[in-house]
């Protein structure tokens, strides 16, 4: 159990000593924050497989598949250059991306929801199950 008294737990000067990128730190904090009055647990391992099966495996690979898609030359991606829709082109043509567009809008609606009562758990979880649907849509 954390003690700041007992000197029990990791503390500012604990995390900075780490090298681990305060961005990771921010991630495990918000995802890991208690609800309502109970407590958090901590443990090295659980950082571990956050930080890997979540921010790597997760949004990293998602932000990586967008920005290599967006890279790629003219005919097999966008050629760093991110076009314009037209007016006649409706996600309706096209099954799996319209099923995307209306999974996202949901998860927007209720990302919306958490973060305007303030429950910034529950919008971080939110915005991470974006990140993983869009992973399935491009693999």
């Amino acid at each position: 159990k954390f003690s700041k008294s007992n000197g029990v737990g990791v503390f500012g000067n604990d995390v900075k000593d780490t090298n681990i990128p305060v961005e990771v730190w921010r991630y495990y904090l918000l995802i890991n924050r208690p609800e309502e009055g109970s407590d958090a647990d901590f443990t090295w391992p659980d950082l571990q497989a956050k930080l890997n099966n979540e921010l790597l495996n997760n949004l990293g690979n998602f932000v990586n598949r967008v920005l290599s898609f967006i890279a790629k030359p003219a005919g097999v991606g966008y050629n760093s250059i991110i076009p314009n829709v037209p007016d006649d082109v409706s996600g309706d043509s096209h099954n799996p991306t319209k099923e995307l567009a209306d999974k996202v809008s949901a998860y927007l609606d209720q990302y919306i929801e958490a973060m305007e009562k303030v429950k910034l758990k529950q919008g971080l979880k939110i915005a991470m199950s974006i990140s993983k649907e869009g992973n399935a849509y491009l693999q």
